[in-house]
């Protein structure tokens, strides 16, 4: 069985898949709309100093989300840039 992991620790310069999420209907359904959908790929861009927001590549465009929200993504087959 392949691990899952919440997006918050997927670090920096690192692509998983994503699997589901665990959000409430509306903010399910807005990242639907932003692209954060099963399957889709994401990679993690960059990190505020203090750690919050988090951006992260998705579908070919560049979108910040809060750790609170990013707790609840959950994603799969992490490939780490080494």
């Amino acid at each position: 069985m392949a691990e899952k992991y919440p997006l918050s620790m997927l670090s920096v310069g690192s692509s998983a898949i994503i699997k589901s999420s665990n959000d409430t209907h509306s903010m399910k359904r807005r990242l639907l709309d932003l692209g954060f959908s099963a399957g889709a790929k994401v990679k993690c861009i960059q990190s505020a100093p203090n750690g919050d927001p988090i951006a992260y590549s998705i579908r070919g465009t560049i979108i910040a989300l809060r750790n609170e929200t990013a707790q609840k993504i959950i994603v799969g087959n992490i490939e780490r840039d080494d």
